[in-house]
């Protein structure tokens, strides 16, 4: 993962989004010797992963009785 000062980001920002977006680069972003920042590609889903990860858990029985209590609680305030 290359160390770029935040200068350097700064002046090549659009290079540094292209590589990032386009080769998947990752990027370390440095001020004054300390690392600030980190710059990576963003992994974009359909949400795949999370339904799969919902259909292994079982259904929690008392969650929709949660809900409702929660709901119940709540005020509507009405504006002049």
């Amino acid at each position: 993962m290359p160390e770029v000062s935040a200068t350097d980001a700064a002046r090549n920002f659009s290079d540094i989004l292209d590589a990032v977006e386009h080769r998947g680069e990752h990027f370390t972003i440095m001020r004054r010797g300390k690392v600030v920042a980190q710059l990576d590609p963003v992994h974009s889903g359909r949400g795949t992963e999370a339904k799969a990860l919902l259909r292994r858990h079982r259904l929690d029985p008392g969650f929709a009785q949660d809900v409702t209590s929660a709901r119940e609680l709540l005020e509507i305030e009405t504006r002049p």
